[in-house]
């Protein structure tokens, strides 16, 4: 077994080239420094410290088991540290899943005060889109999602709250052909024209797109952001989150249309599993609740 003096004394060989001065940083005498390098040794039954040159330096054996030896004790300090945090009633692991309308960079301050608890649990962020962040929590791929859209699931031991009401706006590239046609636009009009999407993440149930006809072409994009920039381009068109595009409207590069179905308002959730609340799941859940952090989560423009 390695113990954690005998990494010390293998790094301060590596450090000093001499066991006299290896003693000296380890403040203790050199025949005590010297007799535990040879018990070292002979208790693994192998060579450590080439002592054939001037300087006394580390075999190629010697190095590996300082560099190895400092990770497994490494992992082993952090092991002890995340079982005693476990038993002090804190999760070992807090996953959130956010909807992909939701800017992950407002949360980062957030997470700057969770670290300051020093509870050691890990974090682990993911995005998912529309219906997979829902079903994030389903399977137990999430403990806690962030801006879900849509009604909350029939899901046992589901807990949530209203996290924010979202304002939709049809808008177009001024190149784009439907720029110039008549308003309110009827569905034919729309339906002619590709529509472009924000494909949706769901593993579980069929992936859903909102306003967009079943016959309709569409072009799917991996995130808003993306969707967004298409219909900049001009190819296609779509609905798309107002405070997100207010700057594009403001400067031309897209324009906003009448139809004659407008699109309700979506209203988007905190969710998370109630039977598996721990206190770094609760602590997440009271700073989600701050109505400050609704606009830089969601008010951004592409």
């Amino acid at each position: 077994m390695l113990s954690l003096e005998d990494l010390q004394l293998l790094e301060a060989v590596r450090a000093t080239g001499s066991l006299s001065r290896a003693a000296e940083r380890l403040g203790k005498a050199a025949s005590t420094v010297s007799y535990a390098a040879r018990q070292l040794e002979d208790r693994l039954d192998a060579l450590l410290f080439d002592r054939a040159g001037y300087r006394i330096a580390l075999t190629p054996a010697g190095l590996l088991l300082v560099e190895q030896g400092a990770q497994l004790h490494a992992q082993a300090r952090r092991l002890t540290e995340r079982v005693k945090q476990v038993a002090r009633g804190w999760e070992s692991e807090l996953r959130i899943a956010t909807d992909e309308l939701a800017n992950i960079e407002a949360l980062l301050p957030l997470v700057a005060d969770f670290d300051a608890l020093n509870s050691g649990v890990r974090l682990r962020f993911a995005h998912e889109v529309l219906g997979g962040t829902w079903e994030a929590l389903l399977d137990q791929r999430a403990d806690l999602v962030v801006a879900a859209t849509n009604e909350p699931p029939a899901m046992a031991h589901l807990q949530w709250f209203e996290l924010t009401q979202l304002e939709w706006v049809f808008a177009v590239s001024p190149r784009h052909p439907l720029a110039q046609a008549a308003q309110p636009l009827p569905m034919e009009a729309i339906t002619a024209h590709r529509a472009v999407v924000v494909a949706d993440t769901s593993r579980l149930a069929m992936a859903r797109s909102y306003g967009v006809q079943t016959h309709q072409e569409r072009l799917a994009m991996p995130s808003m952001r993306a969707k967004i920039a298409a219909q900049v381009a001009g190819l296609g068109v779509g609905w798309l989150p107002l405070e997100k595009v207010r700057q594009h409207l403001a400067q031309g590069t897209l324009v906003a249309l009448a139809t004659q179905d407008p699109r309700e308002p979506n209203l988007l959730f905190v969710g998370w599993h109630s039977h598996r609340a721990g206190p770094a799941l609760q602590w997440w859940v009271d700073k989600l609740r701050d109505p400050r952090l609704v606009a830089p989560l969601l008010h951004q423009n592409y």
